[in-house]
């Protein structure tokens, strides 16, 4: 056999091995500044999303069951490592902010950073280990989403079924395990792999129960795993493993291929406004033609994009907030009407709005056929305006704002941290020292960053506490 690797691997046969090995590469200063941009950008998403009514049946049965450990459950308080990744990872898609990473259509943040956490807090380690385990967790579930989302979407949600794997190698990392462990965990993640996109054809609630159950499973296998747990090591490319199975046209190779550009999580993009990813880079293109367009004067509005996008998206008449934020209809008449979407531009009363309905009522969405070839490396848009007049203006973009090529400012990634916590009724003080907190991992020790998370999830709790950092 081959002679034993640094990672204490002899022969790293199969994938998840490999796997292990390549997780083994350094991590710098950039890697883990990118890291804690994301923890930053999806703790400001998370506690949005626990206010919400969504949130609501998964607080209730976590405040009856869950509560009782060392591990931060945002607006319960304090539970044991696989409770806290559930709640945690119950949040982050509830009004679609959370981050994304194209080629993979993967939302790596929902599952990876609530178990790196918890696992985190757990094991009581420092906050570089934190930092790293978020950069492998990202590196194993994006490998992994990339292979299998090489056909577009699938019957499978991505983000549940391989995010679990990063979410089991982000809390392993985490715990400090063995390279042995490690592989045995992605084996036991593989085993609790899951998330059917049925959700997402009727009116239901529960793909949020996709996130948080990959996150919890994913500490789960960690902690199995650490106590001897043996997982399958060729759980991936397997005669009855995960790619034959779940994504049987993937190349399971192409999980292992070597890295062109670092560490994949600085391919994520982050999302400037409360809506499907799908509906940015029209959003984007609407901000750049309002100002020089009489919208008044407008007859209609074509909306070019990739097939997967109209699918998702093109709902004219949106009846709730979900709805809204899968609507190329109402972001691009909200974005040209008044600007940057923003959270109340989602509620009852933004729905109804006539004169919004109005020009929603005048875009049309429709297939791109170069756009839907680029998918989903590349997710672009056009707008078409034809005016009254007859004259046409057009505009379009291989990108969107908040992509690798084109990244949020460190103020706009800011501002939107702030303007979530204030939409959970944390404002002032906590929300800066909770930032500074998140910005200054290196030189901070993590209890200091869960006492802040702490004062946050009371308020989540209690909607009516007066913030006291005010």
């Amino acid at each position: 056999g081959q002679a034993s690797t640094a990672t204490g691997l002899s022969g790293h046969h199969s994938l998840t091995e490999r796997l292990v090995e390549l997780c083994e590469a350094g991590i710098c200063a950039k890697d883990r500044a990118c890291a804690a941009t994301l923890l930053y950008d999806w703790i400001g998403v998370a506690v949005a999303g626990a206010v919400t009514d969504t949130a609501r049946p998964v607080l209730n049965l976590a405040r009856t069951h869950y509560a009782g450990g060392r591990c931060t459950a945002l607006g319960v308080g304090r539970a044991g490592p696989e409770n806290a990744a559930f709640v945690n990872g119950s949040f982050g898609t509830l009004l679609e902010m959370d981050d994304l990473h194209r080629s993979s259509i993967l939302h790596a943040g929902d599952v990876v950073i609530p178990a790196a956490l918890a696992a985190a807090q757990h094991a009581q380690v420092s906050d570089t280990t934190l930092l790293e385990a978020i950069v492998v967790g990202y590196e194993v579930a994006l490998r992994i989403g990339q292979s299998a989302a090489k056909g577009g979407y699938s019957a499978w949600y991505n983000s549940g079924t391989c995010g679990v794997f990063g979410a089991a190698m982000a809390a392993a990392h985490a715990m400090g395990l063995t390279a042995q462990q490690k592989v045995d965990a992605l084996g036991q993640a593989g085993m609790q792999a899951s998330g059917l996109w049925q959700c997402r054809l009727e009116p239901t609630d529960s793909k949020c129960l996709g996130t948080a159950h990959s996150a919890r499973a994913g500490v789960t296998a960690a902690l199995l795993s650490a106590e001897g747990l043996r997982g399958a090591r060729h759980i991936l490319e397997g005669e009855l493993g995960f790619f034959r199975s779940f994504y049987p046209a993937a190349n399971p190779d192409a999980v292992v291929e070597p890295a062109e550009a670092g560490w994949k999580l600085h391919e994520v993009s982050l999302k400037p406004w409360p809506a499907c990813r799908h509906v940015h880079p029209a959003i984007g293109i609407a901000l750049e033609m309002r100002d020089d367009m009489d919208v008044s004067s407008v007859d209609q509005i074509v909306v070019q994009s990739y097939a997967a996008g109209r699918n998702f998206c093109d709902m004219p008449d949106p009846i709730t907030a979900h709805d809204a934020r899968f609507s190329f209809q109402h972001c691009v008449a909200v974005t040209l009407l008044q600007g940057e979407p923003a959270l109340g531009d989602f509620d009852a009363a933004a729905l109804v709005n006539p004169v919004t309905a109005a020009l929603r009522s005048k875009i049309l969405v429709r297939d791109d056929p170069e756009l839907t070839s680029a998918f989903p490396d590349k997710m672009g848009a056009g707008l078409i305006v034809t005016f009254n007049d007859g004259t046409t203006t057009s505009m379009s973009t291989e990108n969107a704002p908040g992509d690798p090529e084109h990244p949020m400012s460190s103020t706009a990634v800011r501002t939107k941290f702030r303007r979530n916590l204030q939409a959970a009724g944390v404002s002032g003080d906590l929300a800066d020292r909770l930032g500074a907190a998140v910005s200054n991992l290196d030189a901070m020790s993590i209890e200091q960053l869960a006492q802040y998370l702490d004062d946050v999830s009371a308020i989540i709790s209690n909607p009516q506490a007066k913030d006291v950092s005010q």
